[in-house]
């Protein structure tokens, strides 16, 4: 909680995030966020689109009022892409309209993807609002990611990342490589551009004893959780696994995947067209109970993002997750998971799952070097990575902007 003083920082301040990709507050970094300028002062609104679990049009959270609209289906073509962008753009031009009338705005905080959100940054710009990016996904190398090509789109999508930057009076970056597409492919000055990390609230993140059913009967359960989509590598987490059950003889085993996402289908039909249903749970977007129980209770957790230009320049919230958790992590080689996890986990060679297979086995029958991984993970969360470190910076962000303004 924020001291008096620090909570008339925000005084008289109105902000407005928008987010499209996910609902909040299940989207964790953007209500960590909100949340966190809500306790400093601030006045807070916050337009998501609704989801499972949170299909109110409004309510008042935390300090927070948050607005919700319907999304269409994610798009998988350009009409798709249109309708499910246009109609988001609409609502949150019209939501934003409301949160003016009602409230005010002094700064709109844009949350990608998609990077079209300065469109509606343009519209408040005539009422005097100030653009503030926060750059979650690179969208460029996102769309070579799901698709495996280039062509209009791709050039569509670095253009609006361009305009995006051109927009925005300040950036706040996830890691150190977005802050350097900022400065470098932005053009934004140095002065205006921040590192906010997505660290997890250790405090929502409780160890606790293991929930054993969980293991299916099986002696180890390897955890996963987050969105299940292609460029998340679940087809790799699959093949390895087959590796392991078919090849390496490791039937000892059980998979807990919590998430849903566009591929969750896919996955289901891979894993039981290949006869391995029985060792995997899938629990689709799941509780925050159920997500806590499925990770304390595994023995290594696993991220198998696939080795691409995105993924090895962005930071993934799971690992955090594991490492607050004290759990020792599986991954492929990627610049910025290694940066974050560093001796917590074990790197595959790029997309190999059968030494992807391998290291897993390595860490099940090594109970000392898990207890060793999952104890150096945690305390890189206690020392730096953790939502607490991020918040200096994300205030700073606010009070350079406000400087902009004049206020």
């Amino acid at each position: 909680m924020a001291s008096t003083g620090e909570t008339l920082r925000g005084a008289g301040r109105r902000v407005l995030i928008v987010v499209e990709n996910l609902p909040v507050p299940f989207d964790r970094r953007v209500w960590a966020e909100a949340t966190t300028l809500a306790q400093h002062g601030y006045t807070v609104s916050v337009i998501s689109p609704k989801g499972k679990g949170f299909e109110a049009e409004y309510e008042y959270l935390d300090g927070v009022h948050v607005y919700r609209h319907d999304l269409p289906p994610e798009g998988n073509s350009a009409g798709g892409y249109l309708r499910e962008y246009g109609s988001a753009l609409w609502s949150e031009l019209r939501l934003a309209m409301r949160v003016r009338r009602e409230r005010g705005i002094d700064v709109l905080h844009g949350c990608n993807p998609p990077d079209l959100i300065f469109l509606v940054a343009w519209a408040m710009r005539l009422f005097g609002a100030r653009y503030l990016f926060d750059h979650h996904d690179i969208c460029p190398e996102l769309y070579e990611a799901k698709f495996d090509r280039k062509g209009l789109l791709w050039k569509a999508m670095v253009l609006f990342e361009w305009l995006t930057f051109k927009t925005a009076s300040v950036s706040i970056a996830t890691n150190e490589s977005y802050a350097e597409i900022a400065r470098r492919r932005g053009g934004m000055k140095a002065e205006d551009v921040f590192v906010v990390r997505s660290g997890p609230k250790i405090e929502k993140l409780v160890i606790r004893p293991p929930r054993d059913e969980l293991k299916k009967g099986a002696k180890h359960l390897i955890g996963y959780v987050g969105v299940i989509g292609q460029q998340e590598g679940l087809d790799l987490l699959v093949a390895a696994a087959d590796h392991m059950i078919r090849r390496m003889g490791r039937t000892d085993v059980h998979f807990g995947i919590v998430g849903g996402g566009p591929a969750l289908e896919e996955i289901r039909a891979d894993v039981n067209a290949r006869g391995l249903g029985d060792y995997f749970t899938f629990t689709g977007r799941a509780p925050d109970d159920l997500l806590l129980d499925m990770l304390n209770t595994a023995d290594v957790c696993v991220n198998p993002d696939r080795v691409s230009p995105m993924n090895d320049l962005s930071t993934m919230n799971k690992i955090m997750e594991y490492m607050t958790l004290a759990k020792p992590i599986v991954q492929f080689e990627l610049k910025e998971g290694r940066a974050s996890a560093a001796e917590a986990s074990l790197y595959a060679r790029a997309n190999d799952t059968v030494d992807f297979a391998e290291k897993i086995v390595g860490l099940l029958d090594d109970p000392g070097k898990r207890a060793e991984m999952g104890r150096i993970g945690r305390e890189r969360v206690q020392a730096a990575l953790s939502w607490a470190h991020s918040v200096p910076n994300l205030l700073a962000a606010y009070d350079r902007i406000f400087a902009k303004i004049g206020r």
